[in-house]
């Protein structure tokens, strides 16, 4: 199912370079656009993780520079039955994190300083969790391909008045109309990236996690803190705001019809509620974190 969304991700993309090419330049420009979005397709195949992480400046750590942190992703990927995965520190006060790479063999996953200050041991494993989640289920290519395509189309706005209309269809009104459309373009976009993935990836972070209360209270702390601190990498990249657990746009974490990210309170029902946690979060065995996962407190 993940593959044909991915093949239908690609398919609008490409629809809609067509469609901003012949306004702009009839059957010429959206021969062009075809070319153009074939060319950006297989360029995002392989190249959007990285854009990714060069957007929000993450940083490459090591076993020996942060042995806690790195050990315990290693243990949460074993216990998923996952490669280890890059691991990439963001410095930003804001508590968020996110996964990226075009599948399981060549995944990172990405967390800030906020959220390791901020959150305890079994919360940052039940975040990580969730963001293994997102690799096994790999939901991690379309949605890195997602942020690439919705910066891309907000670009296009711009080409639209460099190269101007084409004047059989109305001249400056289809260059308008370009302009004005391709951003909602790369929000819907985005929307495609269905709100349904989070819920997926929390209940399969709490049984790789084999706890929800690390993930229920992790979202609590998050949001009761994200809200009110700024992640200037993604202000500026906010195409990518999709891709972190917690929606690390300022003033934007609210359900509506816009919004990429299911309601916190909904998602830690949905967490309480999961088969094999008794009591809203007590688990039926010794949660993962507590068994096998280090504390991370020192690996700041």
């Amino acid at each position: 199912m993940n593959v044909f969304r991915t093949g239908l991700l690609l398919a609008a993309l490409t629809a809609l370079f067509m469609g901003a090419g012949w306004l702009m330049g009839g059957s010429g420009g959206m021969i062009i656009a075809l070319f153009v979005a074939v060319g950006m397709n297989v360029f995002a195949y392989w190249n959007s993780d990285k854009l990714a992480l060069k957007a929000h400046n993450a940083q490459l750590v090591t076993e020996s520079s942060h042995p806690d942190l790195v050990g315990m992703v290693a243990g949460l990927a074993r216990n998923a039955d996952l490669p280890m995965p890059r691991v990439y520190l963001i410095n930003s006060d804001q508590p968020n994190a996110f996964a990226t790479g075009r599948n399981p063999e060549n995944a990172a996953v990405a967390a800030t300083t906020g959220l390791l200050r901020i959150l305890d041991r079994d919360e940052v494993a039940g975040v990580m969790a969730h963001e293994l989640a997102h690799v096994k289920n790999r939901d991690t290519l379309t949605m890195t391909i997602a942020a690439t395509v919705a910066g891309a189309l907000s670009m296009l706005a711009n080409f639209a008045f460099f190269f101007g209309g084409n004047r059989e269809r109305g001249g400056i009104l289809p260059m308008l109309a370009a302009a004005i459309l391709a951003p909602f373009a790369a929000t819907i976009i985005q929307m495609m990236i269905s709100r349904t993935r989070e819920y997926s990836a929390d209940a399969l972070g709490a049984q790789i996690a084999g706890d929800n209360r690390g993930l229920m209270n992790a979202l609590r702390k998050i949001s009761g803190t994200a809200s009110r601190i700024e992640l200037p990498s993604a202000e500026r990249n906010p195409s990518t705001a999709h891709m972190f657990i917690y929606n690390p746009l300022t003033h934007r974490g609210v359900d509506n019809l816009f919004s990429t990210h299911p309601n916190v309170e909904n998602r830690i029902r949905a967490l309480a509620a999961l088969d094999g946690f008794e009591g809203g979060g007590q688990p039926r065995r010794a949660s993962y974190a507590e068994s096998r996962i280090p504390s991370v407190r020192r690996s700041r």
